[in-house]
């Protein structure tokens, strides 16, 4: 027969037991909050204040791009190195998202870290990516802030950041962003 502090201590194991995967949610959502916050941070704001860097590259062929190039056109600048593992994990949904965005949003691939401009072709043409692919220099990646890969930053028609990420990049991340930050 069992007594009555065994029932009370059965009782408060099923309650323990039943809050703990709610308070291991809590913490992981915690966790994944801090790190990410920590990772974006040195980044510039994303929030429509601050106006995107001026800048001037050449694409692998030569031809010179500026930001002036896509005013008045939402602009994702994408930055990347050919060799980063995430980055080309992530080329696909940059694919499909340079093919279903259409005019909506123009997509620039900026690459930094490079070892020659033959890499950077070969990373765009293995990945299928169709829109400029500028080769970057230090300057660009101090002026945005890029301190790891990918970096990109959603940029509106009026030459704004409006939001702007680190890592794994995802189509419905990119079309949302884009969608909702004209």
């Amino acid at each position: 027969m069992r007594s009555g502090s065994d029932r009370q201590r059965r009782a408060v194991t099923r309650t323990g037991r039943r809050r703990r995967p709610w308070l291991e949610l809590a913490l992981a959502v915690l966790l994944i909050g801090g790190v990410y916050a920590w990772r974006t941070a040195p980044l510039l704001p994303g929030d429509g204040d601050l106006a995107a860097p001026e800048w001037s590259l050449s694409d692998t062929a030569g031809r010179r791009w500026s930001g002036t190039d896509f005013a008045g056109r939402t602009t994702v600048l994408y930055f990347f190195a050919p060799w980063c593992a995430v980055c080309n994990a992530s080329a696909h949904q940059l694919r499909w998202f340079e093919r279903w965005s259409g005019d909506g949003a123009a997509l620039v691939l900026i690459a930094l870290d490079y070892d020659t401009p033959t890499a950077v072709v070969d990373y765009a043409e293995r990945h299928g990516l169709d829109g400029p692919v500028l080769l970057g220099d230090p300057e660009t990646a101090a002026a945005f802030r890029i301190y790891g890969y990918p970096t990109y930053y959603v940029v509106n028609g009026d030459g704004r950041i409006v939001s702007r990420d680190f890592g794994y990049t995802t189509l419905p991340g990119l079309w949302a962003r884009t969608l909702f930050n004209r």
